[in-house]
This record gives structure tokens, sequence and C-alpha cells, in this order.
């Protein structure tokens, strides 16, 4: 059985190098970890400016996967995302070339400012780890994380991502401003160069894949299996909710709750860390009714009320 305590490692090596060049948000790139080690996708929103890329490229740059960043824009197509089959007059044959969504850890910058076309390219890539390019699928190589970074909608020049894609997504974080202290730190940081070019590898692609073992292991009592489905059917009788969390959202808080315990080197998941990770798998794939938004009732808020009102189990959360 794989040992639990090299989650704990892995991650503390992982956020100590990142810690280098995100200042101040440990919780974010905690919430980056828990999707890399459960093998899910992560979804960073927020305005420009406050690190969304610079979180990304700093975690590709400490694990030993390869990298590929795309800057999504209007005008891009997607065969731009995937590749394209090209013919060859040489061999008198089609030959596939392979687009930046071939890569381990994919940075899709600013991802709804693409058209919703080439925002449904990387559907299939993302729930299926493949690619299917005139008839011919071509898998994706594991492990394989997409880290989208997103500007809020309301801001000009966007497009609302599709409920589907939104719905591949395990997670959505928001980076939010640093407060002084670290801004002072972020300036006398960057006063020579950008500290992410100092950046090292500290961990390697088979830690990870040992780390992403170790998780599947933590144990989840049945009662708090009962828990998690309890608050992700609450949000689809909830009021004021128009569609509430898909089954994909239970599984997505399953996993997390596990890879979390496993980061505090434990072998068992407490209601805390269910408590503690609902919002973040959950609240985008709420859409909150018309109604309830013109109260500006936003799916957060009706996530911590359901968390205050769904009885929490009271169990012994390691296996008898």
């Amino acid at each position: 059985m794989p040992d639990i305590s090299l989650v704990h490692q892995f991650a503390q090596r992982v956020t100590d190098n990142v810690s280098r060049v995100i200042l101040g948000k440990e919780e974010a790139i905690e919430r980056t970890l828990l999707a890399l080690l459960c093998e899910g996708h992560l979804l960073i929103e927020d305005v420009p400016g406050l690190g969304k890329t610079m979180l990304a490229r700093a975690i590709a740059k400490s694990i030993g996967c390869s990298f590929n960043r795309i800057q999504f824009t209007p005008d891009m197509l997607p065969s731009d995302v995937t590749g394209v089959s090209v013919f060859n007059q040489k061999t008198q044959e089609f030959e596939f070339r392979p687009g930046p969504i071939f890569a381990q850890i994919v940075l899709a910058d600013e991802i709804n400012r693409a058209t919703p076309k080439t925002q449904a390219a990387l559907l299939e890539a993302m729930e299926e780890r493949q690619v299917t390019i005139d008839g011919v699928t071509y898998p994706m190589r594991r492990p394989f994380l997409v880290l989208a970074t997103q500007n809020p909608i309301e801001y000009e020049g966007t497009f609302p991502l599709p409920e589907a894609q939104v719905d591949r997504f395990m997670m959505r974080i928001h980076l939010g401003y640093p407060d002084e202290r670290h801004e002072i730190e972020i300036l006398n940081s960057q006063q020579d160069h950008h500290p992410i070019q100092d950046l090292q590898q500290v961990v390697s692609h088979e830690e990870l894949v040992q780390a992403q073992e170790a998780v599947k292991q933590v144990y989840v009592a049945d009662p708090i299996k009962a828990y998690i489905v309890a608050i992700t059917q609450a949000t689809r009788k909830h009021p004021d909710v128009y569609l509430g969390a898909s089954p994909r959202g239970s599984l997505a808080l399953y996993k997390t709750s596990r890879a979390l315990a496993a980061l505090q080197n434990r072998d068992f998941v407490l209601p805390d860390d269910v408590k503690a990770l609902a919002t973040v798998t959950l609240a985008h794939r709420v859409l909150v009714s018309p109604s309830a938004r013109i109260k500006n009732i936003h799916a957060e808020a009706i996530l911590h009320e359901i968390l205050n009102s769904v009885p929490v189990p009271g169990v012994h959360a390691t296996p008898s």
C-alpha cells in the first residue's frame, strides 16, 4: 500500500517552491495541488494582474512534466488547440501535427476570450484524456492537467464558458488581491528580475504518480460518502437554484476530500475536509435562478447555507 506520508512530503516541496513566486496565496497553491493529485482540472477566475498565469507556470516548473501554454483569443480555431492533419507531398500521406493541447500540464490562458466553438475543442481532452482528429483517436500522456485562467465574464471581450465545459473543471478558485505586506514583498522580489526565472524542478514525474496513487488509498466512511451526496443533492432542491450540481460534482468533492486528508498526513477523511472543499468543487456547477440573481444571490452563498443546514455525520472516520 502506498505511503500516505509521500503525499505530504510531495506537497510540502512543491508548495515551498511555488511560494517563492506566488506570495501570500498558500490556500490557492494547496487547491491547485489537490487538482493535480486527483488528476482533475482547475479553473482560476479573477481580474487581470493577480498572478493566475504565474501560478500555473510555477506549478509546471516545479514538476518534471511537459508544459504548453495556449493564449486564447477570439480568432482562434479549434485546430489551433488540438492539431491538424497535413498532406505530405513526399510521402503522399496525411500526417498529424499535434496542437499545444498535447502536453502533460496545459495552461489555457484567458480561456473565456475564445469563442464557444474553440472552447469546446477542450471537452474530449479534459474528460476522456484523448483527442479525435479526422476519425483517429490520439491519447493524452498522463498525468494530464488543464489549468485554465478566466477573467470575469462581465469584462469586455469575453464569452461565458458552456455549462458542459465548466462541469469538467474539478474546482474553481479565486486568487484575490494581496494584502499590503505581501504586495510590498512582490515589489521587492521583482526588483532585478522575476523569481519565476530562478524556479527549479523539485519533484519528479514518478513522485507525482506515487502521490496520486497514495491518495486513492485514503479511507472514506460510508456516512461521509452519504454526507457528500446529501450536500450535492441539496443544491438540486434549493429554491434559488435553476440547475444543481451534477454527479461529477459529487465525485470531485469525494476525490479532493481524500487528497486534502492525505495532504494533512491522514489516511482517512473527516467531515471538515468535505466542508472545506464543498464550495470550490460545487459552486461553479450551480446555476442560480434568474429571480435569485436579481436579488444578487450567488452560488457561493447558497453553498454556505447548505453546509449550515445539512447534518454533519458523527461517525468513526477510520475503518473498524
